[in-house]
């Protein structure tokens, strides 16, 4: 196996790529790639592990020897996988790595959201505290999390660890049925249609992949469907969420808040409507929910797996 790593600062400099090494008898490791660099430093090679570089149809044409690509991450759109089939590619990627990590980023958006924890620390730093008249401040309305309904859309590995941490704070759960699922009753939990789903939760948290199907599941008459204090938490995909509906929506007050660590660009190099400054209740947090050191360790042992089994 001759093998090259693409994007190998996207894992971080502290994981240990050994595992991937040893099945492979060698990685050639690139920092970043830039499009104009793939085709170069992909010929003659075998093997490519690679997160986020775009490998499409005429990257293959011209590299007869690809036969394997390791994904490092669950998505594959930047993959061209039709053209990849067509020459007998084998495209592999990786799941259920980050179920601890990405469930504790979904509890603490919530949990920030529901105390409006941020708020209060924002009030105590500008002296808002010091200048109250009593010995607390309760400018900001609290939700306790106990007994509220929270929806989950996506029930996999990452929505059922969700499941279980939001069970511990005694919330109710539902599920929501994507666009072709039916309704029915998932490990005990009901799962019905999203549009009944969206007036009976207090919290909605979605985990589901991005495509045709559940590109702005979420947009404006999704939002206004929703109770007036209701958090919305994204911890899967942008685009799954019309960002400038919501925006709208958290304006208006007609959604109590969100917590988004994803975009439908990123970087978000050329801004994006949930980065404005006057929106009120919302966190957004850089892509990071994946990224404890843990789980992305976890990425390189799977991708060693998927890479021996070839």
């Amino acid at each position: 196996m001759k093998a090259v790593f693409l994007d190998a600062d996207t894992l971080g400099n502290d994981v240990d790529l050994t595992p991937i090494e040893t099945v492979a008898g060698g990685l050639v490791k690139h920092e970043r790639t830039a499009p104009e660099q793939v085709l170069e430093r992909i010929r003659g090679f075998d093997t490519v592990v690679v997160n986020k570089v775009v490998l499409n149809r005429e990257h293959f044409e011209a590299c007869p020897d690809l036969k394997t690509i390791a994904v490092v991450a669950t998505g594959l759109n930047n993959i061209d996988q039709a053209a990849a089939k067509e020459r007998g590619i084998r495209v592999m990627n990786v799941t259920n790595y980050g179920r601890s990590t990405v469930a504790q980023h979904t509890m603490a958006l919530m949990l920030a959201l529901a105390t409006r924890l941020l708020d209060y620390d924002r009030d105590v730093r500008a002296g808002r505290w010091g200048q109250s008249p009593m010995f607390c401040l309760m400018d900001h309305p609290i939700m306790e999390l106990e007994g509220r309904t929270l929806g989950i859309v996506g029930y996999g590995d990452l929505g059922q660890g969700v499941a279980e941490r939001a069970r511990a704070f005694g919330m109710k759960i539902l599920l929501g049925a994507r666009p072709g699922q039916e309704r029915g009753e998932v490990d005990g939990y009901p799962r019905i249609p999203l549009d009944e789903l969206l007036s009976q939760v207090d919290v909605l948290s979605l985990h589901c992949l991005l495509t045709d199907d559940t590109r702005n599941m979420i947009g404006a008459r999704e939002l206004k469907m929703m109770k007036r204090h209701a958090l919305l938490i994204n911890t899967s995909r942008g685009g799954l969420v019309d960002e400038q509906a919501l925006a709208d929506a958290l304006r208006a007050e007609t959604i109590g808040g969100a917590g988004f660590d994803v975009l439908t660009e990123e970087p978000p190099r050329h801004g994006n409507p949930l980065l404005a400054d006057d929106i009120p209740n919302l966190i957004v947090t850089p892509h990071s929910a994946w990224a404890s050191r843990e789980a992305r360790q976890r990425i390189v042992e799977i991708t060693a797996r998927n890479l021996s089994s070839v």
